[in-house]
C-alpha cells in the first residue's frame, strides 16, 4: 500500500524555506524523502533566520523570521 502523503523532495541547491512553525527546526525535517539519510540534529534558526545542517549541508531560512520578533524573552 502506498502512502499518500507527498514527501518533501530537496531540490538541487539544498536550499529550503521554513516559517517559525516549523521551530524547533531538525534537519532531516518531518516528511523529508531523507528522513533516514543521517541521525536528526536540532538547528538553531530562531536566533539568526538561518541556518545549515552540518550533515549533510541542506541551508534552511526561516521566511517570517525578523530580528526583533526572532526571540521572546
Amino acid at each position: 500500500m502506498k502512502d499518500s502523503t507527498p514527501l518533501i523532495t530537496p531540490n538541487a541547491e539544498n536550499q529550503y524555506q521554513v516559517t517559525s512553525k516549523d521551530a524547533p527546526l531538525t534537519c532531516p525535517m518531518p516528511g523529508m524523502a531523507l528522513w533516514n539519510s543521517h541521525p536528526k540534529v536540532y538547528l538553531p534558526i530562531e536566533e539568526t533566520g538561518h541556518a545549515k545542517c552540518p550533515y549533510c549541508g541542506a541551508e534552511y531560512t526561516m521566511t517570517d523570521w525578523s530580528e526583533n520578533g526572532g526571540h521572546h524573552h
